[in-house]
Parts: C-alpha cells; sequence; structure tokens
C-alpha cells in the first residue's frame, strides 16, 4: 500500500527497497538475537550499551564495510546507531540517516510501538515509578532513553545510555571528535508524530528543564551552545540535515523515501 511503504518491524522490506533502488549496493540488516522474536524482545527488554557493543563487533567482522558505510535506523534504532558513531569508529560510518530518533529521548509514551498493550502498560507503569532506579535503566529499553524535565539532575545522574551519550554528566572527547567524523547526520522528524513525546526530540529538541509545556530547539540548547557534542561545528559545517514528513510515526511512502533519503545512500 503506496501510503505507508514498509513496516519498520519487518527491516526486511526496507533492505529490499533499497536493494531494488540502488543495485549492487550491500545491505546490512542488523538482527539484536537469534531471530525476530528475540530481536523484538530485545528492543525492549535488552541494555542499549550491551546491544550497541553487540553491534559495533558484528560491523568490525564484516569484511565489505572496512572501507565504510552508511547507516540509517528507525526510531530508537537511530540514536543507537548514534551511539555506535560515537564509540565505533572503526569501520568509519559515513553517513547517519535517523528516521525518527528520539536524539534526546522521550517523556510520555502516548502510543506506545509495541503491539501487545500489556507490554505497553508495564513499560509506562515502571517509567512512571521509577525511570531512574538501577533494575529499570539495566532492564527497559525505553527507560535508557527516558528524558524526564522534572528530575534533570536525576537523569543525568542515572540515564545509563542517552545521558551518557548525550555528554550530560562530562564531555567525552573522543564521542565528540568521532561523531564530527560523520559527512552527514540527516534528521527525519514527522510531523503528525503520535508515538514520540516531544517530537522535537527527532531533531534534537527537547522541552525547556523544570516544566513539560515548552520546547526548545538544538540550536537553543546547552548541548549546541556549548558545542559539547560537536553538533555546533558540523551544523556550521553542513553536515546536519533536518527534513520534515507529513504523516504519523514512520509513516512514509516509497516515493518519499527514494527522493529524500536514497540519495545519502548512494
Amino acid at each position: 500500500h503506496s501510503d505507508s511503504c514498509c513496516n519498520p518491524l519487518s527491516m526486511g522490506a526496507i533492505k529490499k527497497m533499497v536493494e531494488e533502488e540502488i543495485p549492487g549496493i550491500y545491505v546490512l540488516s542488523l538482527m539484536i538475537g537469534k531471530n525476530v522474536i528475540q530481536d523484538t524482545e530485545n528492543g525492549f527488554f535488552m541494555d542499549v550499551n550491551e546491544q550497541v557493543a553487540m553491534v559495533c563487533g558484528q560491523l568490525a567482522q564484516d569484511p565489505k564495510l572496512k572501507g565504510g558505510y552508511n547507516a540509517m535506523g528507525f526510531s530508537q534504532g537511530a540514536q543507537f546507531l548514534r551511539a555506535v558513531a560515537q564509540r565505533c569508529p572503526s569501520p568509519p560510518m559515513k553517513t547517519l540517516i535517523s528516521v525518527g530518533g528520539q536524539h534526546q529521548g522521550v517523556y510520555g509514551l502516548p502510543r506506545c510501538p509495541g503491539e501487545s498493550s500489556h507490554i505497553c502498560d508495564m513499560i509506562r507503569k515502571a517509567l512512571n515509578s521509577g525511570a531512574y532506579t538501577d533494575m529499570v535503566q539495566k532492564h527497559l529499553v525505553q527507560a535508557q532513553y527516558w528524558h524526564d524535565p522534572f528530575n534533570d539532575d536525576l537523569y543525568k545522574k542515572h540515564s545509563l545510555f542517552l545521558a551518557d551519550i548525550n555528554q550530560e554528566r562530562a564531555v567525552n572527547e573522543t564521542y565528540k571528535k568521532n561523531l564530527q567524523l560523520l559527512d552527514k547526520f540527516v534528521m527525519v522528524k514527522f510531523l503528525q508524530d503520535t508515538v514520540v513525546d516531544p517530537v522535537d526530540s527527532e531533531w534534537f529538541g527537547f522541552l525547556k528543564t523544570g516544566q513539560a509545556k515548552e520546547t526548545e530547539t538544538l540550536q537553543e540548547s546547552v548541548l549546541y551552545k556549548e558545542d559539547r557534542l560537536g553538533l555546533a561545528a558540523m551544523d556550521k559545517a553542513g553536515k546536519l540535515v533536518f527534513l520534515a514528513t507529513e504523516g504519523d510515526h514512520l509513516q512514509f511512502t516509497r516515493e518519499w523515501f527514494t527522493a529524500k533519503l536514497l540519495p545519502y545512500l548512494r
């Protein structure tokens, strides 16, 4: 159906489409776990830092990638791939395409991305009661990019994944240097997104601290003003691309995908 080209859970459809559009391209689809069931469960319950390390290992072992590669992440996969760029510069990631990724995390799960509502209810409960407790941080993927503007100190101190890759505790110069090795960092925001809250996170913006109504853009943030991650330098060098598209979370047509994103993969 032409409206939404692919269910992002079926990465196979995306892989096939890219292969059809760019003959001869090598596409590696990253699966976390031994099969689709495990992969889906790990998307909810496996420590993100371990997932990133696993992916780094897969990429390093693939001889076809040693000259460099382009990466495309859908939804939470986008911030996980950004962590790969920051932590694992070899083989080199050239372009990172973030499709609906939550680079400043989320505060709220208006429509949980899973199909089974009981998982979603359980996740919401855990996030609301103790997103920053060690147990929840280690065992719930969504907690690892939960960003509570009312509990900024807790977030900075206890967020195992996001606060680390976003330089909230300290500036890791290696992260900053590695991210700037990208030729392009493309961020796609879905204008009618009902899954990501706040949707500004898809362009690296977020809620201003201490409240949950007003948002700020990446350019207004401390991260950018102090250039803790190199994003301001990348912006000035023309390496950041902000794309907006009509539609709900990850809803795009093949035509749009081919016109807007494929040029970055050629």
